[in-house]
């Protein structure tokens, strides 16, 4: 009796030692994973990203990361979500669908929706001086070439998103 116990108890042990061990492991993995994917480098990785990457690196949000703006910052929970559907999306488009990538890329509505939360978020403080009265509806509707642009208000008709700006 007394063996089958001793037997149990080093079972049991090694049962949770190991998957102490595996729960370190898939940490580390998606730690790593998030740590990663979070760069501008990660991101530019894609060709549709290169005007992005390009502006992005010259503006003054370049110490910042592409998920500090792109992604939700509400909790954690929702960040994974997101940055998730996102990944799957890009990893499609950039494999299987890779003929219809667009030259120009359009935010999607819960995209700008995330933006623009994430401007608030960071630019609250100066935001309190803001008349909203006569405003667009989010941020980039007239700040729409920040980071990716020369960071100035371009009408419509001059500036083409994923374009330079020549005159930059």
């Amino acid at each position: 009796m007394k063996e089958s116990r001793k037997w149990l108890n080093k079972r049991s042990l090694l049962f949770i030692l190991g998957g102490v061990f595996i729960g370190i492991a898939i940490f580390a993995v998606t730690a790593g994973s998030l740590k990663a994917t979070d760069s501008a480098e990660f991101c530019s990785t894609c060709h549709v990203m290169d005007t992005a990457y390009a502006t992005f690196t010259d503006s003054n949000h370049a110490t910042l990361t592409c998920n500090d703006c792109h992604t939700p910052r509400d909790s954690m929970a929702s960040k994974l979500i997101f940055k998730s559907k996102a990944g799957l999306s890009h990893m499609y488009m950039n494999t299987i669908g890779a003929d219809d990538i667009p030259d120009v890329i359009h935010a999607k509505e819960t995209s700008k929706e995330v933006v623009n939360d994430s401007c608030i978020s960071c630019h609250s403080p100066s935001l309190s001086n803001v008349d909203y009265h006569d405003t667009k509806d989010s941020c980039i509707d007239c700040h729409r070439t920040v980071p990716h642009g020369n960071g100035m208000y371009k009408p419509e008709d001059w500036f083409t998103p994923g374009e330079v700006d020549a005159r930059s």
